[in-house]
C-alpha cells in the first residue's frame, strides 16, 4: 500500500545581537517544495549484489533447447527478466520524498510584576516602579502590535500567582494598582511552563524589580525555575525596574532580630537588644527608642540610644535597659523615627510582649569560714530587689575536736535549722564551704525533703564541700547532681587533698546544653553569649566533680572537659553543683554586670521563678512574636498551693483577635497536660489568650497570655531592587538583562526571526509496495506459467 507521512521538524533562528540558535543547513523559502528519490535496499548494497548474481545465474535456466523454438524461448526469457527486474525494484525499496518548509507558530510571553514593592517611588522625579512599567509598555506599543500579528502574544501580571491579561491592539491592559503581598518569581515561572506546555515559547519577557519575597509553598528559588527554562531552550529576557542599594539611591532604615527575655521580675533589669541597618544615611545620627506599655494600651518611651551610621548596610547592635515597676503582661516596642527621604517606614519598629513577674524569693545562705567569694556573692544577690537573703556563718570551734559533730561548730543564736529546713520556709538554699559535720543527720534529711518539695539547692566549691565535706555519706548524697567518693573525706587537721581538687587557672566553657539554660545566658545572642563566657577571668581552682549523677546535665566544663556546673531535678526541686569558689575575680576585672547577672539567674532558676506565673493557672507560649499565618501552640495547667499539678481540672480557652472579635480555642488533654493551638493568625496585631480552669471543688481560676502577630510586609521590607538576580537568571537561560527602554528593540529582533522560524514538513511515498507493482509481478509469473503449460514444457 502507498503510505504518506508528515514529519514536523523545527527550523532554528538566525543569529542576532540578542539571541542565537541553530540554523538548518538548508533555508528554503516558505511553502517551497523539494522532491527527491531515495533507495534503501534490503540487506544493504552487498545484499543487492548477491541477489543480482543469483538472478543472473537463474536467468538462463529453463527447458531444453530441443523442446522450445527460438521465438518461444525468447518470450519466456523476456517474461522472466521482467519478473527479475520487478523483484530488484522491490528489493531496492525506492521512495519519493517531498520536503516543504512551513512557517512555525510560536508564542511570546510577557510577565509584569504587580506586587506592592512596585509602588516604591525610586525612579526619576519620584516615579514609581509600576509607573515605569506602564511607560515601558506604552513606548513599546507599536512593536507589540507588530509582534502580535506574527506570533501569539500572551501577557500575565503576577505576584504570588499568575493573572492573565488582555492584549488589545498591542496594548497590555494592566491592573490599576500593584497590590500583591508576595513576589513568587520562581513559582510563577514554573507555573508558566506548566500552563504553556506543548507550545513553542520563543521568549519570556520579565518586567520586575527582581526581589523574591514569598512564603512556603510559593518560595521556589528563581534560579531553579531559570534552570528549567534553560533545559527547554527558552530564553528569558529581564527588564529590572527600580534602584539597587549598590547605586546608593534607596534610602531605608530597618530594625530586626529583637532579643529579650520573655519574663523578668519586678524591679529587675530588662535587657533588650536589636539590630539596626541603614542605607542612604551615612554619618547621620539616628535615635532608637524603647517604648513600654506602662499602662494598658499606652506606650511610653522608657529608654533611648543615639547611634551614628558609619557605612551603608552596617549591622549596628542596639542594647537598651528598662526596669519594670509592676507585674503583668506588657507590650515592648523598639523604634527608630522615620527619616527624611525614607521610602519604607513599616520596618522602622519591632515589637514583642514581656511578662513581668512578682518578686519575693527567699534565700538561706550558710557558709563556713569567711571567704572573698561569699562577700561578692552576697553583693550580687542583695542588689536584686526581689531576692531576700538570710546569711549565716557556722564556724568550727578550734578548741573542740572535730569528732564531736555539730557540737564542735558555733551557730548563731537566732539560727534554728529545724525551722529553716522546713519545706516552704525558703525558696533556695546555698551551702558554701561548710562541712557536713556542722549538721545533724536529721537536719540534712529535712533539707533533702525540702528540696524534693520544690526548694532549690546550690552547693559551692570549697575545701569542705562535696566529697571532702563528707556529703557523700549524708542524706544529701542522693540530692546532689554528682556522685561523690565516700573515701574522699577531708580532715580538718590534714593537708588539703590534691586528688579532690583541680588547680587553676580554670576557664569556664559552656556546653551546648548549658547554653540553652537560663543561668548561662549572659547575652541574648548565642554567639555573643559564648564570647562573654570565654572572656571571663579564669577561676583559681575547682572541686573535682568527675562523676555526674545519672540524668544530670553538665552546663559548663573547663578546657580539659572536667565538669564545673552540673544541674538536675530532685523531686519537685532543682539542684546545682558549682565546683568553683572564685567568681569574685569577674567583678574585680570589670565583669561586674556578668557576675551579678549570672548569680541572679542561678537563684531564679533554682526557685523556678524563670517559669513563674502570676496565678495558679499558667499559660506557656513558646514565643511571643509570630509571623502572619504561623501556628501558635500553647500549654496550660493549674497547680495547687504546693506547686503540684491538679490533673482533674477542666479547661476552656478563647482568644481575642486584634479586631476585637472573640473565638473559642479547642483544647486537648495529653501526657504533658492540656494543649491548644491557634491556626487563624493571618491578621496582624495584638492577641489575648484567656483560659479558665474549673477545679474539682467548683472553684474557677483564670489566666491570660498576650502575643503579637507582627506586620510582615514582605514586599516593602526591602526597598532596593535586586538587579543582580535579574542579570543572573537571564544569563542562565541564554537571554539578557536589558534596560526598560530596550524593550522595543528586542521586540523588533524577535520579529525578524519570522523568516527562519519554520517547520520542515516531510512526506514520503514508496514506489515498491504498491498494488500495480504487485499485480504486474504476479501477472508476469502467471503468463510465464500459462505459456509453459500450453507449450507442453511442464
Amino acid at each position: 500500500m502507498a503510505q504518506a507521512t508528515w514529519i514536523p521538524a523545527y527550523a532554528g533562528m538566525t543569529h542576532h545581537p540578542l539571541h542565537s540558535a541553530h540554523v538548518l543547513p538548508h533555508c528554503n523559502k516558505p511553502d517551497s517544495l523539494m522532491v527527491s528519490l531515495t533507495w534503501d535496499p534490503v540487506g544493504g548494497w552487498w545484499g543487492l549484489a548477491a541477489l543480482v548474481v543469483g538472478l543472473l545465474a537463474l536467468l538462463p535456466w529453463g527447458p531444453p533447447r530441443s523442446k522450445t523454438a527460438g521465438r518461444r524461448r525468447w518470450v519466456l526469457l523476456g517474461l522472466r527478466l521482467a519478473s527479475f527486474i520487478l523483484l530488484l525494484l522491490a528489493w531496492l525499496r525506492p521512495t519519493l520524498v517531498y520536503t516543504q518548509m512551513k512557517p512555525q507558530q510560536a508564542t511570546v510571553v510577557l510577565l509584569a510584576d504587580k506586587s506592592r514593592s512596585m509602588s516604591i517611588p525610586d525612579g526619576v522625579g519620584g516615579q514609581t516602579r509600576y509607573e515605569l512599567l506602564r511607560q515601558t509598555l506604552a513606548d513599546a506599543n507599536g512593536a507589540l502590535r507588530s509582534l502580535a500579528e506574527q506570533f501569539e502574544l500572551k501577557a500575565y501580571a503576577f505576584d504570588a500567582r499568575l493573572q492573565a491579561l488582555e492584549v488589545a491592539d498591542g496594548q497590555v491592559l494592566l491592573p490599576e494598582t500593584p497590590d500583591g503581598n508576595q513576589t513568587a518569581l520562581g513559582a510563577v515561572l514554573d507555573d508558566l511552563l506548566q500552563q504553556e506546555v506543548g507550545k513553542r515559547l520563543l521568549a519570556v519577557l520579565l518586567l520586575s524589580d527582581g526581589v523574591q519575597q514569598a512564603r512556603p509553598p510559593r518560595d521556589l528559588p528563581v534560579q531553579t525555575a531559570a534552570a528549567r527554562l534553560k533545559a527547554q531552550g527558552i530564553p528569558l529576557y529581564t527588564f529590572p525596574l527600580g534602584q539597587s542599594r549598590g547605586l546608593g539611591q534607596a534610602q531605608d532604615v530597618r530594625l530586626s532580630s529583637l532579643r529579650c527575655n520573655p519574663t523578668v521580675f519586678v524591679k529587675n533589669e530588662l535587657s533588650v537588644s536589636a539590630d539596626l541597618e541603614a542605607y542612604g544615611y551615612v554619618h547621620r545620627t539616628l535615635v532608637v527608642q524603647m517604648l513600654f506599655e506602662t499602662r494598658p494600651g499606652q506606650l511610653e518611651e522608657v529608654a533611648r540610644k543615639e547611634v551614628e551610621v558609619q557605612a551603608a548596610g552596617d549591622r549596628i547592635p542596639i542594647d537598651l535597659v528598662y526596669v519594670p515597676a509592676a507585674p503583668g503582661d506588657y507590650k515592648l516596642v523598639v523604634r527608630v523615627e522615620p527619616q527624611p527621604g525614607e521610602l519604607i517606614t513599616t520596618n522602622n519598629e519591632i515589637a514583642t510582649f514581656v511578662r513581668v513577674l512578682k518578686g519575693g524569693i527567699n534565700v538561706l545562705y550558710l557558709e563556713g569560714q569567711v571567704r572573698v567569694e561569699s562577700r561578692f556573692l552576697l553583693q550580687a544577690l542583695r542588689a536584686a530587689p526581689n531576692v531576700q537573703v538570710d546569711f549565716y556563718r557556722i564556724v568550727r570551734d578550734p578548741t573542740l575536736p572535730a569528732d564531736r559533730g555539730p557540737a564542735a561548730f558555733l551557730r548563731p543564736g537566732n539560727l534554728d535549722l529545724s525551722e529553716a529546713f522546713r519545706p516552704g520556709k525558703y525558696d533556695v538554699y546555698i551551702l558554701g564551704d561548710l562541712d557536713s559535720a556542722a549538721f545533724r543527720p536529721e537536719e540534712l534529711a529535712q533539707l533533702a525533703e525540702a528540696v524534693s518539695q520544690r526548694a532549690g539547692l546550690l552547693m559551692l566549691g570549697g575545701f569542705h564541700s562535696f566529697a571532702p565535706g563528707g556529703y557523700g555519706q549524708s542524706a544529701l548524697a542522693k540530692v546532689l547532681p554528682v556522685q561523690m567518693d565516700r573515701f574522699g573525706r577531708q580532715g580538718f587537721e590534714e593537708r588539703i587533698r590534691e586528688d579532690m581538687h583541680i588547680p587553676g587557672p580554670i576557664r569556664l566553657m559552656p556546653t551546648p546544653v548549658g547554653q540553652q539554660a537560663s543561668p548561662m545566658r549572659l547575652a541574648a545572642d548565642p554567639q555573643e553569649n559564648r564570647k562573654l563566657w570565654l572572656s571571663l577571668p579564669p577561676l583559681e581552682g575547682i572541686n573535682r566533680l568527675d562523676r555526674p549523677a545519672p540524668g544530670a546535665l553538665v552546663w559548663a566544663t573547663d578546657e580539659a572537659n572536667h565538669p564545673v556546673l552540673v544541674a538536675h531535678a530532685f523531686g519537685s526541686g532543682r539542684v546545682l553543683a558549682f565546683a568553683g569558689d572564685s567568681t569574685w575575680r569577674w567583678p574585680m576585672h570589670g565583669f561586674q554586670d556578668q557576675h551579678r547577672r549570672f548569680w541572679r539567674q542561678v537563684i531564679l532558676w533554682l526557685a523556678q521563678a524563670d517559669e513563674a506565673s502570676q496565678s495558679d493557672l499558667w499559660i506557656k507560649l513558646a514565643q511571643r512574636r509570630f509571623a502572619p499565618g504561623d501556628r501558635v501552640e500553647f500549654q496550660l495547667g493549674v497547680n495547687d498551693p504546693a506547686g503540684q499539678p491538679i490533673p482533674q481540672a477542666q479547661f476552656r480557652a478563647e482568644v481575642q483577635l486584634p479586631d476585637g472579635r472573640l473565638e473559642q480555642v479547642p483544647l486537648v488533654s495529653g501526657e504533658s497536660g492540656w494543649q491548644g493551638a491557634l491556626v487563624q493568625t493571618e491578621q496582624p496585631g495584638d492577641y489575648t489568650l484567656r483560659a479558665t480552669a474549673k477545679l474539682p471543688d467548683g472553684q474557677e481560676l483564670t489566666g491570660t497570655a498576650r502575643f503579637l502577630v507582627f506586620q510582615q510586609d514582605l514586599e516593602l521590607n526591602l526597598a532596593a531592587a535586586d538587579i543582580g538576580t535579574m542579570e543572573t537568571i537571564a544569563a542562565m537561560t541564554g537571554g539578557q538583562a536589558l534596560a526598560p527602554e530596550q524593550l522595543p528593540s528586542l521586540l523588533e529582533q524577535l520579529l525578524r526571526q519570522t523568516s527562519t522560524l519554520q517547520v520542515e514538513q516531510v512526506r514520503k511515498r514508496t514506489l515498491w509496495d504498491t498494488w500495480p507493482v504487485f499485480l504486474l509481478f504476479v501477472g508476469l509469473l502467471s503468463v510465464e506459467w500459462y505459456l509453459r503449460k500450453r507449450w507442453g514444457l511442464v
